[in-house]
C-alpha cells in the first residue's frame, strides 16, 4: 500500500458559496423576499414587541381600591340581641363581613331593613339613613376617629 492509495472514508463536500453567480444565483436558495432573505437578518425578540405595548406614563399614580366590607341593618336585627356591642370584630365572628388581605376591613353600615333592637355601634361608619333607624330603635354609635365619619360614595 503506498501513500497515494489512502483516501478518506466520508465524501469531501466543498462549502456552498451563494450569491456569486451560477447556479446559485437570484435568491441564492433563500427563498423569496422578505428579513430572512437579507444579510445580517435579525429577529426581533419577543419580549421587545411586549415592552412597547405596554403604556408610556410617567409619574406616580395612586389608584384607591379601598372598599368598605358592608353590612345592612337588617343583617343585624337577624344575627343580634338587644342591648349587644357591635364592632367589626363582633361582626367578623357573626361571619357577616371577612377578611381582607388577612386584616380586619373598614366597616360601613347602610340602612337597608327595619332594625327595632337597642345596639349599640362602635368604630363602624354609619350611613344617614341606617344612623336614624338605630337612634330611633334606641341604639347609640360610637365613632373612635373623625376620618371615618367621613362617608364614602
Amino acid at each position: 500500500m503506498q501513500l497515494t492509495d489512502l483516501k478518506p472514508t466520508h465524501i469531501s463536500k466543498n462549502k456552498k458559496r451563494i450569491a456569486r453567480g451560477g447556479k446559485k444565483g437570484t435568491t441564492s436558495g433563500r427563498g423569496t423576499k422578505g428579513q430572512k432573505s437579507r444579510a445580517g437578518r435579525r429577529i426581533r425578540p419577543a419580549e421587545r414587541d411586549y415592552i412597547k405595548s405596554l403604556p408610556k406614563l410617567r409619574g406616580y399614580k395612586f389608584k384607591s381600591t379601598f372598599q368598605y366590607a358592608v353590612v345592612n341593618v337588617g343583617d343585624l336585627e337577624k344575627k343580634f340581641n338587644d342591648g349587644e356591642k357591635i364592632t367589626p370584630a363582633v361582626l367578623l365572628k357573626n361571619k357577616l363581613i371577612f377578611r381582607v388581605g388577612g386584616r380586619l376591613p373598614k366597616v360601613k353600615i347602610l340602612g337597608d331593613g327595619d332594625l327595632k333592637k337597642k345596639l349599640e355601634i362602635d368604630s363602624c361608619v354609619v350611613s344617614a339613613s341606617a344612623k336614624a333607624k338605630i337612634e330611633k330603635a334606641g341604639g347609640s354609635i360610637k365613632v373612635r376617629s373623625e376620618k371615618s365619619i367621613k362617608s364614602v360614595k
